[in-house]
């Protein structure tokens, strides 16, 4: 994919630095914010979580589990009308920046009420699965 406009890059770039404050400072319901409603998440290693709601509990329990930082780097965005697709790489670090996991993600970014929101989340762990 190539990215066919830098504002909308940028657009996206900053909504997921408001992803990664509201992570970083224990902010479930900040992260579960820029979902729509009907959002799905496809965590790596877990089932689809449906909905705002269900959404901003599973970043409540990733938090509960340990992962106190995030970050996102947007790689690439095609933008598709009301659509866009994000390619990025993560990283998860537990207190002290202990490393707990990299990989890849794509976001499918909606435009709603004039606001983009992220409506399918999938997240890919570069981990190895176990044996």
């Amino acid at each position: 994919m190539e990215a066919l406009s830098t504002d909308i890059t940028d657009d996206i770039r900053s909504l997921n630095l408001k992803f990664i404050t509201a992570f970083n400072h224990g902010d479930a319901a900040g992260v579960a914010a820029l979902y729509t409603i009907t959002a799905l998440l496809l965590p790596a290693g877990s089932y689809t979580v449906k909905g705002r709601e269900a959404i901003g509990q599973y970043w409540q329990s990733e938090m509960n589990r340990g992962v106190k930082e995030m970050t996102l780097e947007t790689v690439d965005v095609e933008l598709l009308e009301q659509t866009a697709i994000e390619l990025g790489k993560y990283s998860l670090k537990a207190e002290g920046g202990q490393p707990l996991d990299t990989g890849k993600y794509m976001v499918v970014w909606k435009k709603e009420n004039g606001a983009w929101k992220m409506q399918k989340d999938i997240w890919n762990s570069n981990q190895p699965q176990p044996d």
